[in-house]
């Protein structure tokens, strides 16, 4: 199996592309809904949860947007 550091964009399809688009938006909006739940959670646990859960939907995001490069 390839190393995923060696895919470039232009060996995607455009079904790929279309998948990754798919699922970076997906990343923004959990990215989005967590960040709002943190904000709002009046418990230590709970805000600690929801921002962990953003940071890594924001990293996943990232993650999934350097196949585009």
């Amino acid at each position: 199996m390839e190393n995923k550091e060696e895919f470039f964009m232009s060996e995607l399809s455009e079904l790929d592309v279309q998948n990754l688009r798919h699922l970076i938006g997906g990343s923004e909006t959990c990215h989005a809904k967590f960040t709002a739940y943190a904000e709002q959670a009046t418990d230590t646990q709970v805000k600690q949860y929801f921002q962990q859960a953003a940071q890594s939907a924001k990293e996943n995001k990232q993650q999934l947007m350097g196949f585009l490069k």
